[in-house]
């Protein structure tokens, strides 16, 4: 099948790029308004590229219109903010998208795009890599074997330290990214929802540019929660060999992955293309989710409600 792809110069594209060349397929036109981007050459030498939009767009319908080279699938790689302009795109030139997440910042633009499926026959498949860590799949095979009564105790830690380069991209403009929730979270809180059941309750603790934390109450636990992308959060046990520290303590017992995360798009495209992506109603409550958090005014913790990062920090106290 033929693959698209818009933004191609991201930090995540050429996960995508391999994924695609992983799957058996091609990859045949790209778009960008950097042009950073050599890597498509260890896909594809026959690659179309575009810096601007229009010309790319011109050149899909230009393939479409020809029968035989018409694309299959759109990925969008794109700044979160331009993703439902640039799935609509994909769907009305005939193609299923493939988006990273989140797909769109508000339900109801979950429900525009919904429209579009429906007027045009085609799909929307957002990346959801975390369900299918093997790590997630034993907490997740663990708590339904389980079936007891009572809530887990839930910790759930992700640092991931950035640069300054971060704040200076579209990533550190909330009015672009929706935030560092949005932006790093989201795929934890859908992971939590697959595990734990529906939302019952939530709480922010704190909140601002590099860092967030919170609570949550789902059906089967009590998650205490916190995102960063500062260093300095770093637990000390890793600071300075690793960039990055996710961690989930279920009933004090650990599930750390801060690996095995490089395949996971692969994966993710086999899913997909065998007919088990994760569309519109499967990442809707995580994205309701995040929009709660994002709306809400941080406020003290209630004792055994905050995370013990956060208060380790003194980023807030416990009343």
């Amino acid at each position: 099948m033929n693959f698209a792809l818009i933004g191609a110069a991201g930090y995540i594209a050429p996960r995508h790029m391999q994924a695609i060349k992983e799957t058996g397929h091609s990859l045949v036109a790209a778009y960008d308004i950097n042009d950073s981007v050599g890597i498509i050459d260890s896909i594809s030498t026959n690659c179309a590229f575009f810096t601007e939009f229009e010309y790319f767009l011109e050149h899909a319908w230009r393939l479409r219109r020809k029968g035989e080279g018409a694309l299959d699938y759109m990925v969008v790689c794109s700044p979160n903010h331009l993703h439902s302009a640039h799935i609509v795109a994909g769907l009305q030139l005939g193609c299923d998208v493939i988006c990273e997440k989140p797909l769109v910042p508000t339900s109801e633009q979950l429900d525009e795009l919904r429209l579009v499926e429906q007027e045009t026959g085609r799909q929307v498949y957002s990346i959801m890599q975390l369900r299918h860590h093997p790590a997630i799949h034993e907490l997740r095979d663990k708590v339904i074997a389980e079936q007891r009564d009572t809530k887990y105790e839930v910790e759930l830690t992700y640092i991931t330290a950035r640069g300054p380069w971060y704040l200076a991209s579209w990533k550190g403009d909330p009015r672009k990214s929706f935030g560092v929730v949005a932006e790093i979270g989201i795929h934890f809180f859908d992971m939590l929802h697959q595990i734990f059941g529906e939302l019952e309750h939530q709480v922010l603790h704190y909140s601002d540019d590099h860092k967030a934390a919170g609570y949550l109450e789902y059906e089967k636990a009590r998650v205490r929660w916190f995102l960063s992308i500062d260093e300095q959060d770093l637990p000390d046990s890793v600071r300075g060999r690793q960039s990055t520290y996710r961690s989930i303590t279920c009933d004090e017992e650990q599930f750390e992955f801060s690996t095995g995360f490089t395949d996971l798009h692969t994966v993710s495209y086999r899913e997909i293309l065998s007919g088990r992506g994760f569309d519109i109603d499967t990442v809707r409550h995580c994205l309701e989710t995040v929009t709660a958090i994002r709306a809400a005014t941080p406020e003290s913790p209630r004792r055994g409600e905050g995370h013990p990062r956060m208060l380790e920090l003194g980023l807030a106290t416990s009343v």
